[in-house]
């Protein structure tokens, strides 16, 4: 009963905790934190300043002279196809059979990711401030009788990052800044589990979890009158969830593996990031960017479960990277228009990547501007248009593992035409 148990909770933690899907920046990461930054598609990010910036790089709030705060929102517009080119399920003693099931459009739901900011000095050189932002979000909706049934049908992942930080103009020309990450994550799972009979309906597992983990950032900046430069680290966060796993619709000698089961644990951690970017006044309207961030993907090379399974699931991720270019062009005092082009490497590799996780590699394109209505009073708006690579989804999955019942589907379907629309708005104050 144990070994069975186990082997179930196995299979259903791997998929709760594990699972992500294509977001806008890399696997499960969200870099819309900022309508301005969005603009000019993040890449000037870590050399800017004002609480815009507080996400790339705490120094951003060194040194300045008056308060700020910015509230935006940026809604996100799927479209894709996941579709099935031959996965096969082999249940013991049986000669492998299709995955029957619909292909999948659009499984990833339309969402709206908030973000805030505020920043206060409290001398000429030393600002405090907030960010509260949720790098890691997303939700997929695949249909029940969709052929991922098995290792993906709903699947839902809520970060909160409050991040209180400092910022000191150290010199007339250098800025540094720390801060705290601390984040709320909270994750929501159901996936079908197969029966030994093909003639019986699928069972079900459905868990949900959360937990409150810390991490940190630093950066510096490097300013002078033609341009700025900036570099920043954010630490890996090791995330440690705690929920309640149910089992059910498993029948015949399976049914003893129906259960509900608490206070059930898994860990595992975000990337890091090391973010290099410069902005170069090329005219009195014109503003150059770029930025290079660094995703240290390979920290996600397992999920560890607690007890009763104690058992390591490979995820096998791959550090990434995004490269980013833009510009300011200032048309008046009131009016800025911005434009950028981002390149960014997905960290799932050929071979292992799977219906929870459709990632590939991306172009991002965008444009957007920022009208001051009043001295004290700033509108932001942008949109972005993520263009995904088709992409192969051809990782095995099992059920059961480690007992006579053990059930494998040999994965094989692809990411096709994945593309999203991005439109955000937001609004900054000065005070």
């Amino acid at each position: 009963m144990l070994k069975r148990t186990s082997a179930v909770l196995t299979a259903s933690l791997a998929v709760s905790f594990g699972a992500a899907t294509p977001a806008f920046a890399q696997a499960f990461y969200l870099q819309e934190q900022s309508v301005r930054g969005a603009g000019r598609v993040f890449s000037g990010e870590v050399a800017d300043t004002g609480s815009q910036s507080l996400w790339w790089n705490p120094a951003a709030i060194g040194g300045a002279t008056d308060g700020s705060a910015a509230l935006g929102a940026s809604g996100i517009i799927p479209h894709g196809k996941v579709v099935n080119t031959g996965t096969v399920i082999v249940r013991p003693g049986q000669a492998p059979a299709p995955v029957t099931g619909e292909d999948a459009k659009n499984p990833i739901t339309k969402g709206l990711l908030p973000s805030g900011s505020i920043a206060y000095p409290l001398t000429d050189r030393v600002s405090v401030g907030l960010a509260v932002t949720s790098p890691f979000s997303f939700t997929t909706d695949y249909d029940a009788n969709s052929w991922t049934r098995y290792s993906a049908d709903k699947t839902a992942l809520r970060t909160i990052d409050i991040q209180p930080s400092i910022g000191v103009a150290a010199t007339d020309w250098l800025r540094v800044g720390v801060a705290l990450n601390v984040e709320n994550s909270k994750a929501t799972l159901s996936n079908a589990l197969p029966n030994l009979s093909p003639l019986l309906p699928d069972g079900s597992q459905k868990l949900k979890g959360s937990g409150w983990d810390l991490g940190w950032s630093a950066g510096l900046q490097l300013h002078n009158a033609v341009g700025s430069l900036g570099i920043a680290y954010k630490s890996s966060i090791r995330h440690k969830l705690k929920g309640d796993l149910e089992v059910a619709g498993l029948l015949g000698p399976l049914a003893t593996s129906n259960l509900t089961l608490n206070d059930v644990t898994a860990t595992f951690r975000t990337p890091n990031q090391v973010i290099v970017g410069g902005r170069f006044k090329a005219t009195d309207q014109l503003t150059l960017n770029a930025q290079y961030v660094h995703f240290g993907w390979s920290k996600f090379d397992a999920i560890r479960l607690g007890a009763p399974v104690n058992q390591a699931l490979p995820e096998n991720y791959r550090n990434s990277w995004s490269l980013a270019g833009g510009l300011d062009y200032a048309v008046s005092p009131d009016l800025t228009l911005r434009a950028g082009v981002q390149r960014a490497t997905t960290p799932t590799r050929n071979g292992e990547r799977d219906a929870r996780v459709p990632d590939s590699n991306r172009w991002n394109v965008g444009v957007g501007g920022s009208l001051n209505v009043t001295p004290a009073f700033t509108i932001d708006a942008a949109a972005n248009y993520v263009d995904f690579a088709n992409a192969a989804i051809e990782r095995p999955t099992a059920a059961f593992v480690g007992t006579p019942a053990q059930t494998v589907i040999l994965t094989s379907g692809e990411l096709r035409n994945a593309r999203a629309l991005v439109l955000s708005l937001g609004g900054a104050v000065r005070f």
